[in-house]
């Protein structure tokens, strides 16, 4: 048999910790309960054990407390985000069939070691999962200890069996008792001999094995005069330590290994549990489906069943029934992008119809649905406007979208799915035999109601009726136009990159007088540190480190590390952009990039497939990649750029009168900023006081400390504590809105943008003080990078349709950031930069002017 015992409070403090803090839309902490789950999973799939053991410690005194007082006592209890989730931690895994134990007096130690023990009479195998050295002692012929520990900010976990800890130690895993009896052990505040360190006791235990031993032979000991004087003065304190570190392995459990081999999955319990936390990922990882589970009408609210009957292929009548409704709801599944099924009810009838792609009516009859007055509720209207522009009909009377309003009201979910949501917010659920895109179309009456009823309490009908569903039109649009790419160019592009790569390759092997993996972290550190005899900053458990950070400290030392900087960027412009750019060409030259509208916190979109929005511009070769994007023949790119949009926004949300009248006076707002932080006039301000002044200036509102601007401007520590404070104490409307805006966020747990658009802030009322400065600095920015997105959304949505009302063939085709993207025929130029420049700038109205930057060009590059 293979037993794996789980030190389950040591690994779910490491989960904790090496996670940021993730909630449920109702403030319930999930972070250590995703990241234990995780790391449990990769433990069962590795180690593939017969049984497991889920040991935790209880809050009761153990025996070594009653033996020393100051037993762990400089140990703070659980922080409260940690203790919250514990419980429903235990209740997940014995859903999981797995059997937990503690017992009142001892340690999960003491309960692992026993079944170690028990393991090792019985010849079978035992593996310790931790992340506490202490259970090193514990290793044998038949035990192993698989021991989590972070290096560089990565967790690793190493396998300790005897012949490792022999190499590490210089001793046997048991003896590791007596190295605590003499250097003591400050986590668990084990006083051990006073001024005996790691490196005697090390030396000591591996020459005379034990402290009986040690205390034995005295007199006889090869170490100074002092050190045995300590080690005589400490003898009590030595042989104390000895049973505070000494794990008990007599733990009187009443279990039998047997008794540790997991029982069937609960797979019904484990959905309800998992959904209610809002872990739909995890539930996908586990290959737990929801279309297998009924819920459990005791834990998550779900009284009464859905009577819905499924009527499949009849297109027929569901055109026929499209006349005599007034609304309907629709879902629908996809397959690459394709629609492949969908599932419509019409007013609130309990009749779902199922049509699938192989029925031959499939396009018209979905076609006939979307070009209806009907009044209709969706779920990712994009998606089928898309499908609409791509069979050339108007898609008409789209009134909500479940997705987009579940977005707003909770932007930190990672799954808005209909079954996922309806845990949430509905009462009743569908049986079970039905299809799942029907079980997702008899949700959506009861979540459009509580949904609807939701939002309106967020006061956010303005921003889903006036931004985010006509939004959606406009992105199904940009994703159908698309942008033209010059593919013969870009491979060209490639050839080239491919050549210099080569080049660099060959630079590098003739600096290091050897070949080698280039691409292999493990052969480029032995070259930089081992036969360069470079200085070694990090060393991992696999070899060195050789990540930009470390590189950069190198710069200078040796002509090589020129090149590998120059080789990994041009081995990432191949890989990365050239093919994968011309991976994503569709037949018609274009890329349609896909764009996400819920997948930010702020608000802002993303694109997929590829992601247009991270196009390198900062090197001179990478934003040469701009150049191959091009408008079609008889047409011209025409780019407009909103100018410093989120220092305008900043101004205008803190009220900042300097800022205000700097931003309508038309003065450079960096410049100003300098003059006021250096204080000298304007015409005193050099580049570099204008380049310090713009760090601090998109700095200040993310919280920038002062060592982060030091070393962002290259200046010391002190100096970069004085431009903060001179900036604070010159634009004290922003000082007041950072100061403010924090305390908003700590009594109401969120911060908006100007629109309505929430951000809930757990972070910022965790006792970590890491983890509250992250949401005080998140709370500051949200407001500003939210509201910047919103505005770019309207200006979005009024040039788009601006475009149709005067007629024009130029169509949007590119959002990125704060940039938009015309393909106009070139008689349409003067009118759409024009057009371009009313409707971003008039996108909203603040106390600052908004400044639009418009260009055009033959391409993306030359249009910036």
């Amino acid at each position: 048999m293979k037993l794996l015992c789980i030190d389950s409070n040591s690994i779910f403090n490491r989960a904790f910790y090496g996670i940021k803090l993730l909630t449920t839309k109702d403030g319930r902490y999930t972070n250590a309960i995703y990241g234990f789950l995780n790391i449990l999973n990769k433990l069962v799939e590795e180690v593939k054990p017969d049984a497991v053991a889920c040991a935790f410690d209880l809050k009761a005194p153990t025996f070594r407390h009653k033996m020393f007082d100051g037993y762990k006592a400089q140990r703070k209890g659980m922080p409260p985000e940690l203790a919250q989730q514990l419980p429903a931690m235990k209740e997940i895994l014995t859903a999981l069939g797995y059997k937990i134990i503690s017992m009142e007096g001892y340690e999960a130690d003491d309960i692992i070691g026993t079944l170690a023990k028990l393991c090792n009479q019985q010849n079978h195998e035992c593996y310790i999962a931790t992340g506490d050295k202490d259970s090193l002692q514990l290793i044998d012929k038949n035990t192993t200890v698989l021991l989590a520990s972070s290096k560089m900010g990565k967790t690793e976990t190493i396998r300790y069996t005897e012949d490792l800890f022999a190499e590490k130690y210089g001793t046997k895993p048991l003896h590791l008792v007596d190295i605590k009896a003499l250097m003591g052990d400050t986590s668990d505040n084990i006083p051990g001999v006073a001024g005996i360190g790691e490196k005697t006791a090390l030396k000591l235990v591996s020459q005379y094995s034990s402290i009986d031993n040690i205390y034995s032979n005295i007199d006889n000991l090869d170490i100074s005069s002092s050190f045995k004087d300590k080690l005589i003065k400490g003898k009590e304190s030595a042989y104390m330590s000895f049973e505070l570190a000494k794990i008990n392995c007599d733990v009187p459990i009443e279990y039998s290994l047997q008794d540790f081999i997991p029982l069937p999955i609960d797979k019904s319990k484990i959905f309800n549990l998992l959904s209610d936390l809002e872990m739909s990922g995890m539930l996908k990882k586990m290959g737990i489906s929801s279309d297998e589970i009924i819920p459990d009408s005791s834990s998550n609210g779900f009284k009464n069943q859905l009577e819905i009957t499924e009527i499949l292929d009849q297109p027929d009548e569901i055109i026929s029934l499209l006349s005599s409704s007034s609304k309907l709801y629709l879902t629908f599944e996809m397959d690459n992008y394709v629609i492949n099924s969908f599932a419509v009810m019409f007013d609130d009838s309990n009749n779902i119809y199922h049509l699938n792609i192989s029925n031959e009516n499939f396009c018209n009859c979905l076609c006939s649905i979307l070009s209806s007055k009907c009044e209709k509720t969706v779920f990712d209207s994009k998606s089928l406007y898309l499908f609409a522009l791509e069979h050339n009909i108007n898609c008409l009377s789209i009134k909500n979208d479940i997705l987009l309003s579940a977005y707003l009201i909770y932007s930190g979910n990672t799954n808005y799915d209909p079954i996922s949501l309806a845990l949430t917010y509905c009462s009743k659920h569908p049986k079970e035999e039905l299809s799942s895109v029907v079980k997702r179309c008899a949700y959506l009456p009861e979540l459009s109601n509580q949904l609807s009823q939701k939002i309106n309490e967020n006061n956010q009908n303005d921003l889903l009726n006036n931004i985010e569903l006509p939004l959606a039109k406009v992105l199904a649009e940009m994703e159908f136009n698309g942008i033209l790419i010059d593919t013969k160019a870009l491979k060209e592009f490639g050839d080239m990159l491919e050549t210099e790569i080569v080049t660099e390759q060959q630079n590098i092997y003739n600096l290091a007088g050897e070949q080698f993996n280039i691409n292999s972290p493990k052969q480029l550190g032995t070259i930089l540190f081992e036969k360069l005899e470079l200085p070694c900053k990090k060393k991992t458990k696999t070899g060195y480190s050789t990540n930009a950070d470390v590189l950069e400290t190198l710069k200078g030392k040796h002509e090589i590390i020129e090149h590998i900087f120059e080789y990994r960027k041009l081995t990432k412009l191949k890989s990365t952009y050239v093919d994968g750019l011309l991976k994503e060409v569709s037949s018609d030259g274009r890329i349609h990039s896909h764009f996400n509208q819920t997948d930010t916190r702020t608000g802002r979109l993303s694109s997929t497939e590829p992601n247009l929005q991270n196009i390198p511009v900062r090197t001179e070769l990478g934003s040469q990649l701009r150049k191959f994007f091009h408008a079609q023949e008889g047409c011209i790119l025409v780019d407009a750029d909103y100018s410093q949009i989120e220092l305008r926004v900043l101004a205008h949300i803190a009220n900042d009168g300097i800022m205000i009248d700097a931003f309508n006076s038309g003065e450079d707002i960096h410049t100003n900023t300098a003059a006021q932080v250096f204080d000298v006039p304007g015409l005193f301000v050099t580049d570099d006081m204008r380049r310090k002044a713009k760090a601090v200036n998109f700095g200040i509102v993310y919280g920038i400390g002062a060592f982060s601007l030091s070393q962002d401007i290259g200046v010391t520590k002190l100096e970069a504590e004085q431009y903060i404070k001179n900036y604070l104490s010159t634009f004290s409307g922003v000082a007041k809105y950072m100061d403010n805006i924090v305390d908003y966020a700590k009594k109401n747990g969120y911060v908006s943008t100007l629109f309505g658009r929430i951000r809930n802030l757990p972070e910022i009322s965790s006792s970590n003080k890491n983890i509250q400065n992250f949401g005080s600095r998140v709370a500051m920015n949200t407001p500003i990078q939210g509201t910047a997105a919103d505005i770019i959304k309207i200006a979005m949505i009024k040039v788009n349709n601006r475009l149709k009302k005067e007629n024009l063939k130029s169509k949007l085709i590119l959002q990125v950031h704060d940039e938009l993207i015309v393909e106009a025929p070139i008689n349409e130029k003067e009118i759409v930069e024009q057009i371009l420049r009313q409707e971003m700038e008039n996108a909203a109205k603040l106390k600052v002017s908004l400044v639009v930057d418009v260009n055009s060009g033959e391409n993306w590059l030359d249009s910036k």
